[in-house]
């Protein structure tokens, strides 16, 4: 029983069961309101056959009607009262929500956060399991009071314990691609994102390239390399047991087959010596400087991942003295640099015979990356 004619003879005899007067009428306007047809219509579409969710919900209304004793206006009276009574409790959900997270901005703001009103709307949208561009949708309904609790506790810790957003939520974006992290590794910033846009610039036309990337913390660098040049090798290593872990989990997460993670203390446990580009972004924040950084940074980020304990270019030297003992001919070799170290770590690769040594600035027109070629 699929075609229109036979729907409207069932929900007739359907109804006349039930001592419903005018049945026939009746059955027309259900069927006419499912099918959004005016009721002449009908009759120009009896041969019509009827998908199985508008059979379906012709029925329920059948029994609803029956069960309810009611006509379809009457019926479609209270369906109309229902909306608009849910329609009016969603608009006090939303304004509710909306309050409560204006109050959550101005408590981050209270407590110096910068950027309050992105960072509470991150926290809403993690706790309520939606996209924050998407978040004032989900304000249709109640925030739960446990819901309310975790969204509370996660104000606390970004305000009063000035633990950072990224760890509270446990990821963070780079590249276009999601990174998890916490405290054993260092949060991926946007102006790295600049370096690996520059390695792949560097390996453009190199069919299978193999890239060392030296200091991996979450792994974001190699495993966007990794992600971005296709047929690529990436060996990306760290003196941290917990940042190897950590890469390892993001490299499941981001399905990058192509890249291996092992423990090594810069080149010592490093074999191969034919690598197309080494990459690092080191610890490079002078003592002297490390004591000044905020406490979102000194107290919660792992200080080995920022600063060498010393001047800031051990790392550099380093790296840049053993490099060429690990690339291939014409090989690169580039670094993420501190806002005024690029004309010493230039001076150092130069001194290791690296030519066409370059500079690059970022987007605040800081001199950010240094790249050099090995003769």
């Amino acid at each position: 029983m699929k075609k229109l004619i036979d729907i409207l003879n069932f929900s007739e005899e359907y109804l006349k069961k039930y001592s419903f007067s005018k049945p026939k009428l009746e059955a027309q306007k259900v069927v006419s309101y499912v099918l959004k047809l005016d009721r002449i219509s009908l009759y120009a579409n009896f041969d019509r056959n009827l998908s199985e969710n508008e059979r379906s919900e012709i029925k329920v209304l059948l029994r609803e009607m029956a069960r309810k004793r009611r006509n379809f206006d009457e019926l479609d009276s209270v369906h109309k009262k229902d909306d608009a009574e849910a329609a009016r409790e969603a608009e006090d959900h939303r304004l509710k929500n909306m309050e409560i997270l204006k109050k959550s901005i101005a408590y981050l703001e209270g407590k110096g956060v910068e950027n309050a009103r992105f960072e509470a709307e991150s926290i809403f949208a993690h706790v309520l399991k939606t996209g924050r561009m998407t978040l004032t949708l989900n304000f249709k309904r109640e925030i739960r009071k446990e819901e309310l609790e975790e969204i509370r506790a996660m104000l606390k810790e970004r305000a009063v314990d000035k633990r950072p957003l990224a760890y509270i939520l446990g990821d963070e974006e780079f590249y276009g691609y999601k990174f998890n992290v916490d405290e054993r590794v260092l949060i991926p910033r946007s102006e790295t994102e600049l370096l690996v846009k520059e390695c792949i610039g560097l390996l453009y036309g190199v069919e299978e390239p193999v890239i060392l990337d030296i200091g991996i913390g979450s792994g974001a660098i190699s495993i966007s390399l990794a992600k971005e040049i296709e047929r690529s090798k990436v060996l990306g290593v760290d003196i941290s047991d917990g940042a190897i872990e950590v890469a390892n989990s993001n490299k499941e997460l981001n399905e990058a087959d192509n890249v291996k993670f092992m423990k090594s203390d810069v080149f010592s446990n490093v074999k191969y010596t034919e690598f197309d580009l080494i990459v690092s972004n080191p610890p490079y924040i002078p003592t002297k400087e490390y004591v000044e950084l905020m406490p979102e940074v000194k107290g919660h980020e792992p200080k080995m991942a920022l600063t060498d304990n010393g001047d800031g270019y051990k790392f550099y030297t380093q790296i840049s003295n053993e490099s060429g003992n690990y690339l291939k001919s014409g090989g690169y070799l580039a670094f993420e640099v501190g806002y005024d170290q690029a004309p010493k770590v230039k001076e150092l690769m130069e001194e290791n015979d690296f030519e066409n040594v370059v500079v690059v600035r970022d987007y605040h027109n800081i001199e950010r990356i240094v790249i050099g070629k090995k003769k």
